[in-house]
């Protein structure tokens, strides 16, 4: 499975139905160095919702990045338009949204991007950032 979670920097009203409005200055470098370091299999407890009652908790994680992208409607300036583009065998419920809270905090410098590690061997969801809205997720792609 895919999702995509789309982010804009500059107020556009054609993009927000379905991306995220950021007005503050954000770090893609150091949002991807955090994001590589979920790559792979780990137990993602400390993003996942607090009481759900999944077997397990460990996902393995093969795609995790931010990049630039042009909406369909060029309505805002170049480079305003970012995704985030995460895959993985499976995902726990909030996941991906708890994730990219988590990132846009290392973009605004609140956390080092070297500290995903340790949220991730905390198991501890309140150590992770905030969940991000819904309206800008996507789920892009399923494979069987």
């Amino acid at each position: 499975r895919e999702y995509t979670y789309f982010l804009h920097t500059v107020k556009d009203p054609f993009l927000d139905s379905y991306s995220l409005l950021c007005t503050f200055p954000l770090d893609f470098n150091a949002m991807n160095k955090a994001a590589a370091h979920l790559l792979g299999e780990h137990d993602f407890s400390c993003f996942e919702k607090t009481g759900a009652d999944n077997k397990t908790s460990i996902c393995t994680i093969v795609r995790a990045e931010w990049e630039q992208y042009t909406p369909a409607v060029q309505s805002s300036p170049e480079g305003s338009c970012w995704k985030f583009t995460i895959s993985a065998d499976r995902f726990l419920r909030n996941m991906v949204r708890a994730i990219v809270g988590t990132l846009l905090e290392v973009g605004r410098g609140k956390r080092d991007a070297d500290s995903i590690t340790e949220l991730l061997e905390s198991h501890n969801r309140s150590k992770a950032g905030e969940s991000v809205p819904g309206h800008a997720l996507f789920l892009s792609k399923v494979e069987y």
